[in-house]
């Protein structure tokens, strides 16, 4: 085998001598010159061993070549790596003729992907009966002279192709080299045709002004100087008349790539463009000569839309004959040589210069005619002479005042949109392209065909859409929605920020908190929420550090929702978020987070969350989320617990404070000893919210403002709707929940629910309940009891009568503190009755105790917890003044005057004397400092 030269030239030796190769040996000494001209960094990449595989295949190819035929090669598994990946090598051999290297370069890019190493030589050969006899040579600069041939090689090394995608790309090759051979072979052919025309217009009688059909032959003169690549012609013969006439081919075969009859110039989608109303004006208006784009990419040369050319064709009398449709690519002068100096376009330009009434000398004159230099080339030949003056002007007007301008052209056969748009040149980027070609293959119904950037003098930015359609009239869209969607696309966000805030009055402060949102945020948010969400941050701070906003996203589910959750100074654990949101009756979907800010001090912090209601049920917002944002808040202050009950929000649409009433009642029922744990009971109510409903509803109109006017009867009718409702409850422990409910709100006598102003008193709910009447109490049963239910502590106090004295335990049985004040109330009987009749005992639960705290803090916590526990336990008892018992205000009583209420020190607080009668006296209770024994100045009731 030949010696390997890369990256060099071919040695000048006298050509190796032998027949045929024989067996499919490759001719000699093509590896001299198939790698002579490549580039040396590609050609570094591969091992020797394998540019000699690669070479041998090559040869095998050559060797293979016959006169007037072409190789296509394309070996999958050739053995060849490059780096040591295994490449594809395509090999194809083909006579040596115009548009070959570039055609089959443009398909094997447009088909694989980029080359991994292309070369190109040009050899010398002589043909023998089997293929190539000999390689005799450097063909690039030498001429066939008959005794031998020049082939042209190329030979790509591309990614690896499945076996299907090679036999594809290969197919695809030798349809395109059939092409470019029948381009090659007709050019001169088409040159005489045209030559034809020219005569025609020239000395025929056409029916056209005399100064349209100079321009037009002075125009297919300039095409025939090497301004155009001619690659196909086909003849039409028209008859009929002007409304019904019909353009047919001719029976003359086509030249060129339309020599193939399915090569089709005119279509809209898959379907030929025949005779349109279009297509006849054009055979019947004043104009030799249309100018357009084919819809088929030329695979020929360069792989863009081809260049049509319509002349009419007219008998020797001069009556129209047809068209002639010339296909080929305008060469570089026609994109580089001034407008005036290019027949058809000069005219155009004359005719605008003139129509403008600008002196061309001038100013305004110089300005229009570089508006029609730069104009786009292509769209310059296709487009008529009033849209084009009309879209000078525009362009003009964008000089003194630069704007978004859109300027829309409608193919004259609707196969297409063109559409000129201009845009500030700061805002214009790859993004803004895209989106503003999705939104004009939107509004005109099609596909974006192709684009254009071009970025002339001044601000703006120009690119040219062309919009593809496949059926039907192109939708008439109005400039001025066009340009208005434009600006929508291309403001920044810093642009529409302005705006809103303009147009809403939007304080300047709440407009520099937006302008300080993250690029993030920005690409999630318009600036009107943007401002909403800056109301919310001004609103927050170290002292008030929290504020949340439950909304709906448009393309959200009615049982889907979003909240963001804005905290200042630090981020909010996913932890702490997700059970509060969860017991609320949500499911959250997913989470992201925006930090507002640069002083670490000052930073705003904006959880957005997307949710689901776990009961599958639609999420109602239509209070703005005001009741999801109270039960968030009210267990994020710590004034309700973050448990299920908080799930009746979400099912029953019951406030904080109305779920607090069951969630009490709840608890209750756990310390007097039902089965059932709280997460059951809570899942119970939500499983029956209209229960829920009817039971807090109960609650209100027997101890509600109303109870003593129309409690009556609203409470006769609720508890029958309860019981109507219970007979559907299928399962007999929610059944037995829901029962001991009903018992406890008929049983309770007094709350102080509905007086104002209890938590800034600092007092928790207290519901006083007639314990006889009560089902399920365990042995012995009190006359009367008030339970205590807060944030802060719970406690009951248990009374065995009217007049009654004990001390109140500080208890750390947080399950079962009244069955501990139970067990001492027994004992509490015998020595109490020394005193008075019978006994009582109160318990209180500290809910707050500081974990890890020292002694003093825990004490501290405890004395406060008993403070609101007294109180609470003091806000429902009956006062006594001088005209006897003075009711508590506000609230409502279901039992007699009851005053009589004493209490002393017991374990935990037996120091608490003291407090426990500042409290009477700041009640004005009636005891005052007598109301508990043991104080450093009370009353000692012993005595």
């Amino acid at each position: 085998m030949a010696s390997l030269k890369t990256a060099s030239q071919p040695k000048k030796t006298v050509p190796a001598k032998g027949g045929a190769a024989k067996g499919g040996e490759r001719p000699g000494r093509l590896a001299d010159y198939l790698l002579a001209r490549a580039p040396a960094e590609d050609v570094a990449a591969y091992e020797v061993a394998d540019l000699e595989r690669a070479a041998d295949l090559a040869g095998r190819a050559v060797a293979r070549h016959k006169k007037g035929d072409c190789i296509v090669a394309i070996d999958v598994d050739s053995g060849v790596a490059r780096q040591g990946r295994p490449v594809t090598v395509v090999t194809v051999v083909n006579d040596n003729m115009p548009f070959l290297f570039d055609s089959i370069l443009g398909e094997i890019t447009e088909s694989a992907g980029e080359p991994l190493l292309v070369t190109h030589p040009v050899v010398t050969v002589r043909h023998g009966k089997a293929g190539v006899e000999e390689i005799l040579g450097d063909g690039g600069f030498a001429k066939g002279d008959g005794s031998h041939d020049r082939l042209s090689v190329v030979h790509v090394h591309i990614g690896r192709l499945s076996a299907d995608q090679a036999e594809a790309l290969a197919g695809r090759l030798r349809k395109l080299l059939v092409q470019v051979r029948a381009a090659v072979t007709d050019w001169k052919p088409m040159l005489a045709r045209l030559d034809q025309a020219i005569s025609e217009f020239r000395y025929a009688p056409v029916p056209l002004d005399k100064a349209h059909v100079t321009e037009a032959i002075a125009f297919l003169e300039w095409l025939r100087d090497d301004n155009f690549t001619f690659l196909g012609m086909r003849e039409f013969k028209y008859t009929g008349g002007e409304k019904s006439g019909t353009l047919e081919r001719a029976d003359k075969p086509g030249l060129g790539i339309l020599s193939d009859p399915d090569v089709l110039v005119l279509r809209r989608g898959t379907e030929a463009v025949t005779t349109t109303p279009e297509i006849r004006a054009f055979l019947h208006g004043p104009e030799p000569l249309i100018v357009t784009k084919a819809n088929a990419k030329s695979s020929v040369h360069r792989r863009i839309y081809l260049d049509y050319i319509g002349v009419k064709t007219y008998t020797a009398k001069g009556t129209l004959l047809g068209e002639l449709r010339i296909v080929g690519l305008f060469t570089s002068t026609a994109y580089t040589r001034s407008v005036m100096k290019i027949p058809y376009l000069r005219s155009k330009a004359e005719t605008i210069i003139a129509k403008s009434g600008f002196n061309p000398s001038d100013h305004s004159g110089k300005a229009l005619i570089n508006v029609l230099e730069s104009y786009p080339r292509d769209e310059l030949f296709q487009v008529p002479v009033p849209i084009l003056r009309k879209h000078a002007e525009a362009i003009l007007g964008l000089i003194e005042r630069p704007r978004v301008r859109a300027l829309v052209r409608a193919d004259q056969f609707d196969r297409f949109v063109s559409i000129l748009v201009f845009v500030p040149r700061d805002r214009y980027d790859s993004v803004a392209r895209e989106k503003i070609g999705t939104y004009l293959k939107t509004v005109f119904e099609g596909r974006l065909s192709a684009y254009y950037p071009a970025f002339p003098e001044g601000g703006l930015a120009r690119v040219h859409f062309i919009i593809g359609r496949s059926g039907g009239k192109t939708p008439k869209v109005e400039q001025a929605a066009i340009e208005a969607a434009i600006r929508d696309i291309v403001r920044t966000w810093d642009d529409a920020l302005r705006e809103t805030a303009a147009e809403t009055g939007t304080d300047r402060a709440l407009t520099a908190i937006a302008a300080r949102f993250s690029e993030s945020y920005r690409d999630s948010f318009s600036p009107a929420v943007a401002l909403a969400d800056a109301g919310r941050i001004a609103r927050i701070d170290a002292a008030n550090p929290i504020a949340i906003d439950y909304y709906r996203h448009a393309d959200q589910k009615p049982h889907q929702a979003a909240l963001k959750i804005y905290h200042h100074g630090s981020p909010v654990a996913l932890s702490r978020r997700v059970p509060v949101l969860e017991n609320i009756g949500f499911r959250v979907i997913s989470e992201r987070t925006f930090e507002v800010g640069d002083d670490p001090s000052g930073m705003v912090f904006i959880h957005d969350m997307e949710l689901e209601n776990s009961y599958g049920k639609p999420i109602d917002l239509t209070d703005g989320g005001a009741l999801f944002e109270d039960a968030f808040l009210s267990v994020w202050r710590g004034d309700v617990d973050n448990d299920g009950y908080n799930g009746l929000a979400q099912t029953a649409g019951l406030w904080s404070g109305e779920v607090t009433i069951l969630r009490a009642y709840g608890r209750y029922l756990q310390q007097a000893g039902i089965p059932q744990s709280q997460d059951f009971i809570a899942a119970a109510l939500n499983r029956y919210p209209d229960i829920a409903r009817g039971l807090h509803a109960l609650f209100v109109a027997r101890l509600g403002p109303t109870a003593e006017t129309e409690g009556a009867v609203a409470a006769k009718h609720l508890k029958a709707k309860i019981k109507d409702a219970l007979e559907e409850v299928p399962n007999i422990d929610d059944d037995t929940i829901i029962r001991r409910y009903l018992n406890l709100i008929e049983a309770s006598l007094r709350t102080n629910h509905f007086v104002a102003g209890t938590k800034e008193r600092g007092q928790s709910l207290a519901i006083k309940l007639d314990s006889q009447a009560v089902d399920g109490l365990p042995a012995p049963r009190p006359w009367r009891e008030i339970f205590v239910y807060g944030s802060e502590v719970e406690g009951v106090h248990l009374r065995f009568g009217p007049v009654a004295r004990g001390g109140l335990r500080w208890s750390d049985r947080a399950q079962d503190y009244r069955t501990e004040v139970l067990g001492l109330v027994k004992a509490q009987q015998v020595k109490n009755a020394v005193i008075v009749p019978v006994g009582a005992k109160g318990g209180f639960y500290p809910k707050r105790l500081p974990v890890g705290g020292s002694r003093d803090a825990i004490f501290e916590a405890g004395t406060s917890a008993y403070k609101n526990y007294v109180s609470s336990l003091l806000s429902i008892t009956d006062n006594i003044g001088i005209d006897g018992v003075i009711p508590p205000a506000g609230v409502v009583r279901r039992d007699p005057d009851d005053p009589y209420f004493v209490v002393a020190a017991d374990k935990g607080t037996a120091t608490f004397s003291d407090t426990a009668n500042a409290i009477s006296e700041k009640h004005g209770f009636w005891l005052d400092d007598a109301f508990a024994s043991g104080g450093s100045a009370g009353y000692d009731h012993k005595k």
